[in-house]
């Protein structure tokens, strides 16, 4: 099966300088670039001129991706074979945070963490904040495990 996402800059140098499918095969190829993970808290809308808006959950993650974003701009022209992209524009839309932790991003339920990360939790008085420290946690408890899983098997398989 080929991948779409291949074809793009061959669509981009037979388009020329069509704005729709510049902005088209960037919002694809960011979405390539970011992977799944990361696509399910940062949403891109849109292309103007070579600055592509991206929007976040909150602060936190428009602080963090805008560090990155020198990585991201080099994936995605890197991708796109040409400099579609000079700059990413990221903007908070908080609706996003309350799809981001839908779906195939289960939180852990509260009664599977230890106490000590519960009752720090319950001393928090901010309810958003309250439920980011949660969220963070079970994230670090599920990549500690799934990094100790993954160790065991190397170690059973000899390698």
């Amino acid at each position: 099966m080929i991948d779409a996402a291949l074809l793009l800059p061959k669509i981009l140098e037979r388009a020329g300088n069509n704005r729709e499918l510049s902005e088209a095969a960037a919002i694809i190829a960011w979405k390539r670039v970011a992977g799944e993970g990361l696509a399910r808290h940062a949403k891109p809308t849109g292309l103007r001129d070579t600055t592509l808006t991206v929007e976040v959950a909150d602060e936190v993650w428009k602080k963090q991706l805008h560090r990155m974003s020198a990585e991201l701009l080099s994936r995605l022209n890197k991708l796109l074979k040409r400099e579609v992209v000079k700059t990413i524009d990221f903007r908070v839309n908080p609706a996003l945070a309350k799809r981001s932790t839908r779906g195939s991003d289960q939180i852990r339920n509260r009664a599977s963490l230890p106490t000590n990360i519960i009752s720090s939790a319950d001393g928090i008085q901010d309810p958003e904040l309250r439920e980011r420290f949660i969220r963070a946690a079970a994230n670090c408890i599920d990549r500690r495990d799934a990094n100790s899983e993954e160790r065991n098997q190397r170690g059973q398989s000899g390698t």
